[in-house]
């Protein structure tokens, strides 16, 4: 199979799996908020978004693929997905890095975290994922537009046929290091930290004799999914980085690694379907809303 036959299914099937359920997590933490909100709700509510954006911009990728990776949309378009679409993605491995923290601190200090237990916090914490992975990526949008200039500032007649895919040595040797960078400072760091609040989250659910052993199974069971789906979804594209800097080059094969960073765009709301109780009862609502339905149309269908 060709690579952009490849890149073009994994891009379909995300949009139309994780645009129904980032939709579904978005209204029911947008109600949760309204009534009253939970730092919690308020991290997987950013993290929502973020999918989003994410998914709104993914059609034009699917446009990339179907033309055998050339540029054949307006070229201003080129920058603004690029740093969409990479900059959401680091803002999820942030995102994700704070429910870890904020899950770690219930469990580990639960009367101190009552008691400090503001919303404006997680709303404080959400601002700060978002200005620092904007800022982070901020080259992604940069280097496609350095593309379209001289070196005397004029624009070019014609625009590049390739988007974020073709580099100059000049540009590769401020990329590189930017991306080096991006693996240590928002993939490494929250990695270790994700896994520190995980490891000692668990550890401590399994002392803990007052939980029942059912809820304590599914806590640990997502704290380890959530481990799992941050390293296998964020580390293909992210070892990436670190092969180009020793290589001096930018790999061929980043845009098969970046798939499973796309693919967490699925994987997030099942994270939310087992962090958040509002998320379940709405899912549960739906479905038995859907069953009636279907129960009113036959009983209509056999009628007549």
């Amino acid at each position: 199979m060709p690579i952009t036959h490849l890149l073009l299914s994994v891009y379909i099937a995300t949009f139309l799996i994780g645009v129904p359920a980032n939709i579904l997590a978005f209204c029911t933490f947008c109600q949760k908020v309204r009534r009253k909100p939970a730092p919690i709700d308020i991290l997987l509510l950013n993290l929502t978004i973020s999918d989003l954006i994410f998914l709104a911009f993914l059609p034009f990728k699917m446009k990339e693929a179907v033309d055998d990776m050339n540029w054949n949309l307006p070229f201003f378009l080129c920058p603004v997905t690029g740093f969409l679409f990479y900059s959401t993605i680091y803002n999820s491995t942030l995102l994700l890095t704070a429910v870890s923290v904020e899950r770690y601190l219930g469990v580990a200090f639960p009367i101190r975290y009552a008691l400090c237990h503001r919303p404006r916090y997680a709303v404080v914490a959400s601002i700060i994922c978002w200005v620092v992975s904007s800022l982070n990526l901020s080259v992604v949008y940069i280097v496609p537009c350095s593309h379209w200039l001289y070196s005397n500032g004029t624009i070019m007649d014609d625009p590049p046929t390739t988007c974020y895919l073709n580099f100059t040595q000049g540009q590769l040797s401020i990329l590189l290091p930017v991306r080096l960078e991006l693996f240590l400072v928002l993939f490494c760091v929250p990695f270790l930290v994700c896994t520190f609040c995980y490891v000692n989250f668990i550890r401590i659910l399994s002392r803990l004799p007052n939980i029942g052993r059912r809820r304590r199974l599914r806590a640990i069971g997502l704290a380890l999914g959530t481990l799992l789906v941050f390293a296998l979804c964020f580390g293909p594209y992210n070892v990436s980085h670190v092969v180009g800097f020793v290589r001096k080059d930018s790999e061929s094969w980043r845009d098969v690694a970046l798939l499973s960073s796309t693919l967490n765009a699925c994987l997030d709301p099942i994270i939310f379907y087992f962090s958040s109780v509002a998320v379940r009862s709405m899912l549960s609502h739906c479905f038995r809303s859907f069953v009636a339905t279907l129960h009113i149309l036959k009983c209509e269908r056999s009628q007549v």
